[in-house]
C-alpha cells in the first residue's frame, strides 16, 4: 500500500462519520427548488455543524462556509468548494521542513501517552528508507523504563542509540548524542525528551536547557521542534499545542493515532488556529506506520468515497 493509500487508511474513520451527512447537505443545496448562487442560510449551518464535528473547530469551519458562501457559482460543486478551502488552510501555513545543517538536530516532544517515544523510533524508521542516518538520543531519563522501550522499539528501526542510566541529567546525553553524531557522520539526530505537562516549570526549563546543548554543540540546532500531539483527544490538543509553541520553538506537529479517532479534521484545527504545518502522521502501531503529511492527500481522503 503506497503513502496515500495509508493516509486513507488512518482517516476512514473520520470519512465514514463525514461522507453520509455531506452528501446530505449537498444534495439538498443541490435540489432543482433550492438551487441559487448562494448557499442559504439552513445548508451553511448544516455544513458548519458538520465540519465542527469532524473537529475542524469553529473558526476554520467558519471560515470554510463564509468561503465557500462568497465563491458559490450556479452549477458549482460544493464538495469541491470545501476541499479547496480545506486546502488552502492547510497550505498556508508553509509545509516545506525547515531542516539542514550537518548534522540535522530535531527535538521530540509532547505530553505523556501521546506516542512520543515510538514517534521517535517511526521516524528514524522513516529517515533510515530514505537513505538518511539518522541516530536516536534517549533524553527522557525522568520516566521509568522509557530507555528501554526506546532501545526496543530502535532496534526494530535498525539504528543505534545513545543513552545514560536512568536519572541521569537529559541536556548530558543530548551532549554525548551530539559529539556520537559528528564522529560517527549520522544525521539527523532524533532527540526523544522527557514527556511534560506545559505546567511543570521545571521540566519546560530543562527543555530549554536542552535547546541550549543542542546549539552551543550543532550550528543552528535544534533545526527542528516536533510536537507529537495525540489526534483522538481532539481540540484539546490545541492548548497544549500553544504552550508548547511558547515555551519549546516547535517547528511542526506530528498527528499521532489518526487512524483511532472519527476526528480527523482536527489537522485543520491545527493548520487554521496555531499556523503549524503537520509534518508527519501516525496511521497505525507498526515501525513503518509514519508517514510524511500532504495536504492534497489528507483532503482526497477526507472525501475518499470508496470504502
Amino acid at each position: 500500500m503506497g503513502v496515500f493509500g495509508r493516509v486513507r487508511e488512518g482517516l476512514r474513520r473520520t470519512a465514514q462519520q463525514l461522507l453520509g451527512r455531506f452528501d446530505e447537505i449537498a444534495q439538498r443545496a443541490d435540489a432543482p427548488e433550492r438551487r441559487t448562487a448562494k448557499v442559504d442560510a439552513e445548508t451553511a449551518g448544516a455544513l458548519e455543524e458538520l465540519l465542527i464535528t469532524a473537529d475542524v473547530g469553529v473558526a476554520a469551519a467558519d471560515r470554510i462556509v463564509s468561503a465557500v458562501q462568497a465563491r458559490v457559482r450556479h452549477g458549482e460543486s460544493l464538495r469541491e468548494l470545501v476541499k479547496d478551502e480545506l486546502l488552502s488552510i492547510l497550505e498556508g501555513t508553509g509545509a516545506a521542513s525547515p531542516r539542514s545543517g550537518s548534522p540535522t538536530v530535531v527535538l521530540v516532544v509532547g505530553v505523556n501517552g501521546t506516542g512520543k517515544t515510538t514517534t521517535v523510533a517511526k521516524l528514524a524508521h522513516l529517515c533510515k528508507s530514505q537513505g538518511e542516518h539518522p541516530l536516536v538520543c534517549a533524553a527522557d531519563t525522568f520516566r521509568a523504563a522509557a530507555v528501554e522501550q526506546l532501545e526496543i522499539w530502535a532496534r526494530r528501526a535498525g539504528v543505534d542509540v545513545i543513552r545514560a542510566r536512568e536519572g541521569a541529567d537529559p541536556a548530558s546525553v543530548v551532549f554525548d548524542a551530539m559529539a556520537a553524531g559528528k564522529a560517527r557522520g549520522r544525521s539527523p539526530i532524533i532527540v526523544d525528551t522527557a514527556g511534560r505537562l506545559h505546567t511543570r516549570t521545571n521540566l519546560m526549563q530543562e527543555l530549554q536547557k536542552i535547546r541550549r546543548i543542542a546549539e552551543r554543540e550543532v550550528e543552528g540546532a535544534p533545526h527542528e521542534v516536533l510536537l507529537v500531539l495525540d489526534a483522538t483527544v481532539g481540540q484539546n490538543g490545541l492548548t497544549q499545542a500553544r504552550e508548547f509553541m511558547a515555551t519549546a520553538g516547535v517547528t511542526g506537529i506530528v498527528l499521532a493515532k489518526l487512524d483511532g479517532t472519527a476526528k480527523g479534521g482536527v489537522a485543520v484545527a491545527i493548520a487554521h488556529d496555531l499556523g503549524l504545518p503537520i509534518r508527519y502522521v501516525g496511521v497505525g502501531e507498526g515501525i513503518a506506520d509514519l508517514v510524511p503529511f500532504s495536504s492534497r492527500e489528507y483532503v482526497d481522503g477526507l472525501f475518499e468515497e470508496s470504502w
